[in-house]
């Protein structure tokens, strides 16, 4: 029985050893590329003083160090490499920092304080967006006076384009922060928020979609369900009665929205990806793109007929933004690795972040370091590890090659602290020898049962490239994000250096009595 445990154990192994890199053996690659890495370091001394005119800030929700190390290793055996070497393109931004995500009312964060953090500027509780810590979770009559705005709404006052873009449903945690003012993540629709809290005034986040930013340009992810009438059919899921409208005011917000337009804007709504390549960003001022009832697929699972990947979502939404001279800001959530870690599928999640690094190094191509400032980060961590000693080059998704010296069974590279992954066969911990653990819906073992697994409360990192990057650096609160930002792209309180940057621009511009000189100098050697 035991040899037959080791059979794939000694396979992994040998493929391992297979796929070494030969130049790995010689001690003058590995003092090379440190001397390569060096040389970049040095010419980092002298950062990027300029005044960003965009913003774009990447949040992978959950996307916790040791999801982005696994992706980076899943990534480069996607490309026939070992994995471990590779380069994500997050990982060639040249700061970084690590942000401390602790809500201020617990120590391990949800998505809805900690989006109100790096979005707002301001810590605050669990469970509510866009608010102070002087709110309180459900009460709605702790929202007034209590409101905090978002980054977004400062480049909205300064003139710029914003848009927000993400995998979720856009009246989701990470997205709502950014327009709305709720005292409970989870008011979607009117039809969520309890009947008391309706009669004292407070709103849903989908109808504060359209009140709070109503100008946005760009509106992109899920959550068509939560802007129709109550039983309004999907116009996708027509025989789902889990799809349907679930508005109680009878409002059609979609048809609001584009009612709301100025006469001379283009306004477009597109609900599926067909409809959304074949759109001509030159042509389109403000866009809102609903592809699912509530989230959308993820990436592995996706209708590539219906559903955009989120690589696409961001080309248009740059190419629809950058065309305002005073430039824009753009939120970018890869919102699904937090949920298939939720659900312990591990392969699942690598694949969204994948996805995400996709997104971002397309932003790269259509962007310009010298006039745009990317942020990459995370809202928080999940309790996800890489663990045992697999040998370089190992499955990600397969087994560690070392067997338990308690049970002596096997376990996979990839493991949950806690989650729906905890199982126990005849009593004791299940064999893994004979499982698929590489299928893409495969729970990753956990030591602690739970229904859903949890998130972790370690810091988290944020990578930065741009005008301004290098002030994210050090351990930094995770309200800090959004200052940095709105400094480097002159919005928001902080302005008295934009001035300063304004005069010293203008002071190296000839002046009108050097050109004159300089007329009266040619004319002369012309004589």
């Amino acid at each position: 029985m035991m040899n037959a445990l080791l059979i794939p154990l000694l396979m992994q192994i040998s493929l391992a050893i297979a796929v070494f890199p030969d130049r790995e053996k010689d001690p003058q690659y590995w003092r090379d590329s440190a001397q390569k890495t060096l040389q970049q370091s040095l010419e980092l001394q002298v950062p990027n003083t300029n005044v960003a005119k965009n913003g774009i800030i990447f949040l992978g929700d959950g996307m916790g160090v040791s999801t982005v190390t696994a992706a980076r290793i899943r990534k480069g055996q996607l490309a026939g490499q070992p994995g471990e070497e590779i380069q994500l393109e997050m990982d060639k931004f040249p700061y970084v920092a690590l942000s401390k995500t602790y809500n201020t009312d617990h120590q391990v964060p949800d998505s809805a304080g900690t989006a109100t953090a790096f979005l707002c500027g301001v810590k605050t509780n669990m469970g509510t967006l866009g608010m102070s810590a002087a709110a309180v979770k459900g009460q709605c009559n702790t929202t007034k006076g209590n409101e905090v705005d978002s980054v977004l709404k400062w480049a909205k006052a300064a003139g710029k384009s914003v848009g927000i873009v993400t995998t979720t449903r856009v009246q989701h945690a990470t997205p709502g922060a950014a327009y709305a003012h709720v005292v409970d993540r989870n008011w979607y629709s009117d039809s969520d928020i309890p009947r008391e809290a309706r009669e004292q005034g407070c709103t849903d986040i989908a109808w504060q979609l359209l009140e709070n930013i109503p100008d946005m340009e760009v509106i992109l992810g899920g959550g068509r369900k939560y802007m129709y009438p109550d039983g309004t059919p999907d116009v996708e899921y027509p025989n789902n009665p889990d799809a349907n409208g679930t508005r109680l005011d009878g409002q059609n917000l979609v048809k609001v929205w584009a009612e709301r337009k100025h006469a001379q804007k283009r306004a477009h709504y597109v609900w599926n990806r067909t409809a959304l390549l074949n759109l001509n960003p030159d042509n389109v001022d403000y866009l809102m793109g609903l592809f699912e009832p509530m989230d959308l697929m993820y990436e592995l699972e996706r209708n590539i007929t219906t559903d955009p990947s989120l690589t696409e979502m961001v080309s248009v939404a740059i190419r629809i933004l950058k065309k305002n001279p005073n430039g824009y800001f753009l939120l970018v959530e890869g919102g699904r690795i937090d949920h298939a870690h939720h659900e312990g599928k591990a392969q699942l999640s690598l694949h969204e972040a994948i996805e995400m690094d996709n997104a971002i190094g397309l932003a790269d191509k259509m962007t310009s370091e010298s006039d745009t400032l990317t942020v990459v980060t995370a809202d928080h961590s999940h309790v996800f590890m890489i663990a045992g000693y697999p040998g370089r080059g190992n499955p990600i998704f397969g087994l560690s090659p070392d067997l338990s010296d308690i049970d002596g069974k096997p376990y996979t590279t990839l493991l949950y602290g806690n989650g729906p992954g905890y199982k126990l066969v005849n009593g004791s911990r299940e064999n893994v020898s004979s499982v698929d653990t590489t299928n893409r819906n495969y729970g990753a073992q956990a030591a602690v049962p739970l229904s859903q697994e949890t998130h972790g409360g370690e810091d988290v990192a944020i990578f930065a490239k741009g005008p301004m990057a290098h002030l994210l650096h050090g351990v930094r609160e995770q309200n800090y994000i959004p200052h940095a930002m709105a400094y480097a792209t002159c919005i928001g309180q902080n302005l008295n250096h934009c001035q300063q940057e304004y005069q010293k621009n203008r002071s190296m511009q000839p002046t009108a009595s050097v050109y004159s000189l300089l007329l009266l100098i040619l004319l002369w050697c012309l004589l």
